[in-house]
């Protein structure tokens, strides 16, 4: 199926439209880990040269999103549990910061758009789809820390994301558990509240609980 932007901005390069929405597909676990790609095919997906493909391809190996064999067997890293608690330990040590620096610019259409989407998320969950729950999670939690004005600390965040959600969709499909986590609600609670410590406490339990649920299945 050929994946195109609905309005393509012409003034960004065709290698740099791939990289971005095959980067996009990847983080919000469209792309399952252990699943092969091939350059040919992505370039067909996007409508894409051989060459913008395989920069994309490049880059994304460089970030630990993709893999690449020595027969060009393109895949996403299945992690192992060891891996994955690696992940979540720095998730834990980053997150909880990016949220309280955003705690003095969270203003009440900030938290009513928390609220929004963490209604998005329990549907995801009601719903079964991996997919739409990963992306609208990690929604949630970029909408947050995009107040903290601290860019560089969010693509930290962001590349540990990308190298989590194709093995999390993964375990998601295999776990039986669908109960929907509190924290966002807690976390929602911290920002009205003003509560800094409450606010790091519920983020750092939302992003290590969770993957702990389904690496213990």
């Amino acid at each position: 199926m050929l994946h195109t932007d609905r309005n393509p901005d012409k003034s960004i390069p065709r290698h740099e439209r791939v990289y971005r929405s095959l980067r996009s597909q990847i983080m919000h676990g469209e792309i399952k880990a252990g699943v092969a790609l091939t350059i040919r095919g992505i370039a067909e997906k996007y409508g894409a040269s051989m060459t913008p493909a395989r920069e994309a391809v490049r880059r994304l190996t460089a970030e630990g999103a993709l893999s690449v064999s020595l027969t060009g067997r393109v895949t996403a890293p299945v992690l192992s549990t060891d891996r994955i608690e690696e992940l979540a330990s720095i998730r834990a040590l980053l997150e909880p910061e990016l949220a309280s620096r955003a705690l003095p610019r969270a203003h009440m259409a900030l938290i009513e758009r928390l609220y929004a989407i963490n209604g998005v998320v329990l549907q995801a969950i009601v719903k079964d789809d991996p997919v739409a729950y990963i992306r609208s999670n990690l929604e949630f939690h970029r909408t947050l820390y995009l107040r903290a004005q601290a860019p560089a600390m969010l693509a930290m965040a962001e590349t540990v994301w990308l190298q989590l959600s194709p093995t999390m969709t993964v375990l998601y499909e295999k776990s039986q558990r669908r109960e929907a986590s509190d924290n966002h609600r807690k976390v929602i609670a911290a920002l009205r509240a003003g509560d800094e410590a409450g606010l790091r406490l519920a983020i750092r339990a939302d992003v290590t609980q969770g993957l702990r649920m389904l690496t213990n299945e």
